[in-house]
């Protein structure tokens, strides 16, 4: 091994050499000189390898700090994505809840509407007959029919068919009801109680059931012969 190599081995390995005063071979000048350029060369080579550490030191500080960056950026992407998505989700509960909201609110309101509607329905009729301040005619329920005929604008005639119309539905019978549908009366109202538009007695007068049956035969079929042509195809007027 050569003197620089070894004193480059020394010098890193933290060993100190010692030389002869006099090499083999050399004179004292020549050993001084050799020894002076193997000291020159031993201190070069550790500037050289001290550079290299360092250099090398830096290296790994750059290639560490980027990859806390790359790091941090990653991180920061996921965050961001996170917010995104509990954004989008957050306005998606409000999009339902506003739905939600909206159809309960018209689901209310049929409700309501339903209501009235069949509150409406289940009210008494408004009066039809004639103005009650006209007599009724006395005697039996048919004789006290024909004697309205002409107050609603028809003739004697029409009783013809009035007769086998309310003769079918109650037999003329004041109290007559039916206990399936709840029908009541002479004209078989349904239910009784429409009949009160007539009179307060509506349960047990026969005028004022007749008057408010021949109210609504003409509101609805014109006449008593209207509504018997009904009742023979249907079943019911």
């Amino acid at each position: 091994m050569t003197g620089s190599a070894v004193a480059a081995a020394a010098v890193v390995s933290g060993v100190v050499l010692a030389w002869p005063a006099t090499a083999p071979g050399l004179s004292a000048t020549g050993s001084l000189t050799a020894a002076s350029a193997n000291s020159a060369r031993l201190a070069n080579d550790k500037l050289q390898l001290e550079g290299s550490g360092a250099l090398a030191s830096q290296v790994v500080l750059a290639k560490t700090q980027a990859a806390q960056r790359r790091q941090q950026s990653l991180v920061l992407a996921a965050r961001l994505a996170a917010a995104r998505q509990a954004a989008a989700r957050r306005s998606a509960e409000r999009r339902a809840a506003a739905a939600a909201q909206q159809a309960a609110q018209q689901a209310a309101q049929q409700a309501q509407q339903a209501a009235q509607q069949a509150q409406q329905q289940s009210q008494p009729s408004q009066p039809s007959a004639a103005p009650s301040a006209s007599p009724a005619p006395a005697g039996s329920p048919q004789q006290i029919a024909t004697g309205m005929l002409g107050s609603y604008g028809w003739s004697s005639s029409q009783f013809s068919c009035l007769d086998p119309l309310w003769n079918q539905e109650s037999g003329w019978n004041v109290s007559a009801s039916n206990p399936s549908s709840g029908a009541y009366g002479i004209p078989q109202a349904l239910p009784g109680y429409k009949m009160a538009s007539a009179g307060a007695d509506w349960q047990t007068d026969a005028a004022t059931q007749i008057r408010w049956g021949l109210g609504y035969i003409k509101a609805t079929y014109g006449s008593p012969c209207g509504a018997w042509a009904h009742e023979q195809a249907a079943g019911w007027y």
